[in-house]
């Protein structure tokens, strides 16, 4: 996500949408083609249709985290806090579970997104890899 942690949190939040949108349709891109290969549809319309029900899903996704996340950050007027990655990461979930018309689902999602994506914002201000050599 070039360019999504350039400049404060809560500021320039179109442009932090747009970037949080195109990498959820990258993602729907990419899980469309695994489904498709595993799941081998029908016919051709069939796995165009699974392929762009599964972009328009994660892209919508994608742009709920990132309005969610910059408007809280706004509202709350504490930029650099960890809460705002868990609340944009909740309502990301929440609108799965409203996808998939499940409690549950939304409810694991919210939590699970939530955690995920608060601690995605810890470690990236803490300095934490998942990669690359070691800090000697």
């Amino acid at each position: 996500m070039a360019g999504y942690w350039d400049g404060p949190e809560g500021e320039q939040c179109p442009r932090r949408t747009w970037l949080a949108t195109r990498v959820g349709a990258a993602a729907g891109l990419v899980g469309a083609a695994y489904r498709i290969v595993l799941l081998r549809p029908g016919s051709a319309l069939a796995a165009l249709q699974m392929a762009a029900s599964d972009s328009v899903t994660m892209a919508t996704l994608g742009a709920v985290f990132g309005l969610t996340t910059c408007l809280s950050a706004q509202v709350r007027e504490e930029p650099d806090d960890p809460l705002n990655y868990f609340i944009g990461g909740c309502a990301t979930g929440a609108v799965l579970g409203a996808r998939a018309h499940s409690y549950m689902t939304g409810t694991t999602a919210c939590l699970g997104f939530g955690v995920a994506a608060a601690l995605m914002k810890i470690g990236n201000k803490e300095g934490w890899r998942l990669a690359g050599p070691p800090k000697l």
